[in-house]
């Protein structure tokens, strides 16, 4: 009697073990395949069209924010006049395609004749965004479409995220003091965010 009581306990324990290693395997299975999703989507988005105008709208967005922000109470002393060749750069195709046409002519026209005939009617915060349209109207199809499509407006990107942000810590009395003030914190989000575009694109081109 007392050996089948022992055999029953080694054949429980036995299936224990069995089920808890089953269970191990099952886990480690999900957890690499878990591990394999997340790489294969960040490879498809990261390559992808989709994927490249996607951190291309995150990064105008981010520097049209830090561009209101500026005129806030909660401006800095960095040079924002950088974030016109920035969104130049980033900005997507798409976007960029729309003002490089008629309608971009036309806001630059009226922005020109508003500022020479009647420079008491145009705002001091419409002089940036008035510049990029000109500047996106007039540039040259060298920096409008050989530039802005290789890895050479991803640089120009790169760098002047870089600036803006050591320029920022600077202005703020440090690194700690740009995360933990009031006022720093919304610019050090911001000019973070300008850098996630140009380093991911650079990965994927260095990747690819």
């Amino acid at each position: 009697m007392w050996k089948t009581k022992s055999y029953l306990a080694m054949k429980t324990d036995f299936e224990e073990k069995a089920a808890a290693q089953l269970i191990t395997s099952d886990l480690s299975d999900i957890a690499v395949a878990v591990n394999n999703l997340a790489h294969h989507i960040i490879i498809i988005i990261g390559v992808s069209d989709f994927g490249i105008s996607v951190l291309q709208i995150i990064a105008s967005i981010a520097a049209i924010y830090l561009l209101i922000l500026d005129r806030t109470n909660w401006k800095t002393n960095i040079f924002t006049s950088l974030l016109i060749p920035y969104i130049f750069f980033s900005a997507p195709s798409w976007i960029f395609a729309i003002f490089r046409e008629e309608i971009g002519k036309w806001i630059a026209l009226i922005a020109v004749v508003l500022r020479l005939f009647a420079p008491r009617h145009f705002p001091d915060w419409l002089e940036l965004p008035a510049a990029l349209i000109l500047l996106i109207v007039v540039a040259p199809n060298l920096f409008a479409n050989t530039c802005r499509s290789n890895a050479v407006g991803v640089v120009v990107c790169l760098i002047i995220a870089c600036y803006l942000l050591q320029e920022h810590i600077r202005a703020s009395g440090g690194f700690r003091d740009s995360f933990t003030k009031a006022h720093g914190i919304s610019n050090t989000v911001g000019i973070i965010l300008l850098l996630v575009f140009p380093i991911w694109t650079l990965v994927v081109y260095i990747t690819t």
